[in-house]
């Protein structure tokens, strides 16, 4: 019979949730050694598990003997992406309706940014976001809004894994300058994309609350519509989305 953890969960399960977290937080790639100085779990124990998850396809173990994620989450992560950005559409399209501009939802993915929904703007421009399109987080607002949730020592390790390309002559080219605007992002409680991403296009974004992956939204458009007036009407409804998707997700 199972065994039954103290909240009235399967501990069996909640132990192979723990590691596959704990291989995420990682970066994707680690060995038995660490997993086992991050967890109270046994070493057996952790070793019998990983070797059922290999079994399964939803862990693998690499030539270097550390563990990686297995290709069976993508199909999973993939219809929870679906679902999360279907949840989001309706808030989407009310941004859209009374500011104008394009509106997006997107989670943290591997150390990248990945967008799972948008409602386009009724202006006839193409920009750089679409679903599916992914990212280095640093150079998006809702990147930046993501990353700002985040430890400073676990957006270095970020940093140092993916690098940081700059997409336009305004993007951030150092984890130093990067950690500074991560500051002013946690002060003023909103992420803006200075045409880092794509020049002549500036991104105002906010992260939601309590999501159970890091998920932020934003709106965006050219520079000559999206301006200081455009980011005292954007900023309060991005706020309210937010809150309204985060509760969505939690639900009390």
């Amino acid at each position: 019979m199972a065994e039954r953890s103290a909240a009235g969960g399967v501990q069996s399960v909640e132990r192979v949730f723990e590691l596959l977290e704990l291989i995420s937080d990682a970066g994707g790639a680690v060995t038995l050694s660490e997993l086992a100085g991050s967890t109270n779990l046994p070493l057996p124990t952790i070793h019998r598990l990983l070797r059922t998850l290999v079994g399964l396809g939803y862990a693998r173990q690499l030539p270097n003997r550390r563990y990686a994620l297995g290709p069976r989450l993508i199909r999973l992560g993939e219809a929870a992406n679906k679902q999360l950005g279907a949840l989001a559409l309706p808030h989407l399209s009310r941004l859209v309706d009374e500011l104008g501009e394009s509106a997006n939802m997107a989670v943290l993915d591997s150390d990248m940014v990945v967008y799972i929904a948008q409602v386009p703007s009724r202006h006839s421009m193409r920009m750089f976001t679409e679903v599916g399109r992914r990212a280095h987080l640093h150079a998006t607002g809702v990147g930046k809004a993501i990353l700002a949730q985040l430890p400073d020592e676990s957006v270095r390790g970020i940093c140092d894994r993916t690098g940081m390309p700059a997409p336009t002559d305004q993007s951030i080219r150092t984890a130093e300058d990067l950690l500074a605007e991560l500051q002013k992002i946690r002060d003023r409680g909103y992420a803006v994309d200075e045409q880092e991403q794509e020049l002549g296009v500036r991104c105002f974004a906010i992260a939601v609350p309590d999501a159970p992956t890091p998920t932020a939204i934003s709106v965006s458009g050219p520079i000559s519509r999206v301006d200081e007036a455009f980011a005292e009407r954007a900023v309060p409804l991005l706020q309210e989305a937010a809150r309204a998707v985060g509760q969505e997700l939690n639900p009390r």
